[in-house]
């Protein structure tokens, strides 16, 4: 049985030419292979207290369309763990693939910000909980397209928009920090869930150690329910059972 926490940990796979890796300041120049089989990253990360992993498709969030989807729907039947998907996801054609495949929270980055007038629609159609807003930023500033287009869209607007279209949960990545193993940018994740407390924050980017946990679930409000984690663990700076323990 699923342990229950107060706040959660969620591991990140990426996925770039079938392989899993993981990239600098979402710098597609800069990137790390880690493995050649992302579906033995996710058997490896599915233990007890992991509700969710999340993956990104990094040549979907390149090309503007999912491209690794036999490999996610291979991880989607093999694990017990459910899984957020995001990268390329732009049409509804797109989200039905996903969902289809067994994919239980599709991410929408790119297209809330070149068609926010879809995100009511999927929303109404599919729900708060398969529904997600994926907004990754630079100085406040929307970074789309796979972090290689700055939109100079303010965060917050942009958040204040799609709250109003009906999304509830977002997850929130720090282009700074992602990848980086510097910390987590405490004090926008702090401000974003103070601004927005009828949202649910999820926090990406930045964490190094298993004091970045303790100090971001300490420093920020109830609605920041989790933390996803990648470069860190990969990196062997601590287990994830160590860090599911200090979630509690």
């Amino acid at each position: 049985m699923t342990q229950q926490t107060k706040h959660k940990i969620i591991p990140a796979i990426d996925i770039k030419n079938g392989c899993c890796v993981r990239l600098l300041q979402g710098d597609y120049q800069k990137e790390k292979i880690y493995n050649q089989d992302p579906l033995a990253i996710a058997k490896k990360w599915d233990i007890s207290g992991i509700d969710f992993i999340h993956i990104v498709d990094l040549d979907g969030a390149k090309q503007g369309f999912p491209v690794n989807l036999k490999i996610i729907e291979k991880i989607a039947n093999s694990i017990n763990a459910k899984i957020e998907v995001g990268g390329g996801i732009r049409t509804e054609q797109d989200v039905e693939k996903l969902l289809k495949i067994g994919v239980s929270r599709v991410i929408l980055g790119t297209s809330i910000c070149e068609t926010p007038e879809k995100t009511a629609d999927f929303v109404k159609k599919y729900g708060t909980e398969k529904i997600v807003a994926g907004i990754d930023a630079k100085n406040e500033k929307v970074a789309i397209h796979g972090w290689t287009k700055n939109t100079g869209i303010n965060t917050y607007e942009l958040i204040a928009k799609i709250a109003d279209a009906g999304i509830k949960r977002i997850i929130y990545t720090d282009i700074l920090t992602d990848g980086m193993l510097c910390g987590p940018n405490i004090n926008a994740i702090k401000n974003l869930s103070k601004q927005f407390p009828y949202l649910k924050f999820i926090s990406s980017g930045g964490i190094s150690s298993l004091q970045d946990i303790k100090k971001l679930f300490k420093n920020t409000p109830d609605n920041l329910e989790a933390v996803i984690i990648g470069k860190a663990l990969y990196e062997n700076k601590f287990s994830i059972e160590e860090a599911i323990r200090i979630s509690f």
